[in-house]
């Protein structure tokens, strides 16, 4: 079998741990039984021979698999990936989401999409990132009692991301180390109010109001200090037709939306601009990760 697994974009501005959605970015990983088990990979981290053994893919999917079977087995498992490690970009949780969904799919279970979304709560507590990564498109979510509930929106074909990867890395846990333990009424007050209207433009696609919408005043300008750069790709983002212009989660990785006709232009000027840096066009994933017969 082969999985596919979309590469997500959280919080998106205001909606810190609450919104996300989902580009046409995938991880694939091609498994199938054999008689010794095998790890082969490409794309990032090919150059890390500890991952074939320190893999958080094979510990997740053995650990399902013998969960539902009550045994273990032998696996030739095949990793193609193309989203990048510590970038914001929801690596992390692909990962965990095709490795739950693939158990399952190789036990004989059904892969029921609700009841993967809330066995990944058990090794990723951010549901702005896996609940994109398992259904697509814009999402709200919470958890409670250990339940992901969410709203979902198509994203229209209208827009495309244009995604500015850094050459630097950003540890979320070290991001989340910069920001402060008390905010001000009015920040929460901000936040509340923008998320909620950015939510609402998602989900009637008033995507000229984004701009509106998306700006935040618990931890975008905290964590890009660290790579002022950032500051310039949102200034720039923003004088060439960005409809919004965000970190991607906790960074390095820059979400900006655009009209699909602007893409080009916007991606030409920051690519002139920022030349250590990676810039990519994606449309927007409106499926979540998909199992294929390989």
């Amino acid at each position: 079998m082969k999985i596919l697994v979309p590469a997500t974009s959280a919080n998106l501005g205001p909606g810190f741990d609450a919104l996300g959605l989902a580009v046409k970015l995938y991880n694939v990983v091609n498994i199938q039984e054999a008689k010794f088990s095998s790890v082969s990979i490409s794309g990032e981290g090919s150059d890390n021979i500890s991952l074939k053994r320190n893999n958080l893919f094979i510990s997740v999917f053995n650990e399902i698999f013998k969960e539902l079977v009550s045994s273990s087995a032998n696996f030739r498992m095949v990793f193609e990936n193309n989203i990048p490690f510590s970038r914001g970009l929801g690596s992390s949780s692909a990962v965990i989401i095709s490795a739950i969904a693939s158990a399952y799919a190789m036990a004989g279970f059904k892969v029921d999409k609700h009841t993967i979304l809330n066995k990944a709560l058990i090794y990723e507590n951010h549901p702005d990132n896996i609940t994109p990564a398992v259904f697509g498109g814009f999402i709200s979510a919470i958890v409670s009692n250990n339940v992901v509930h969410f709203s979902k929106s198509e994203i229209s074909d209208d827009i495309r991301a244009v995604v500015v990867i850094p050459d630097k890395p950003m540890n979320t846990n070290q991001s989340r180390e910069i920001l402060p333990k008390s905010y001000t009424l009015k920040e929460c007050v901000n936040n509340i109010s923008h998320a909620a209207f950015l939510a609402t433009c998602f989900l009637q696609k008033k995507y000229d109001m984004l701009r509106l919408a998306s700006f935040d005043m618990l931890h975008e300008d905290r964590r890009m200090v660290a790579l002022p750069e950032l500051f310039d790709v949102r200034k720039i983002a923003y004088e060439n037709a960005a409809l919004m212009s965000c970190l991607s989660g906790s960074g390095s990785t820059f979400l900006n939306i655009v009209y699909k006709n602007d893409a080009i232009n916007l991606k030409t000027k920051l690519s002139n601009k920022f030349q250590n840096f990676k810039v990519e066009i994606f449309d927007f994933d409106n499926d979540g990760f998909k199992l294929l017969q390989s």
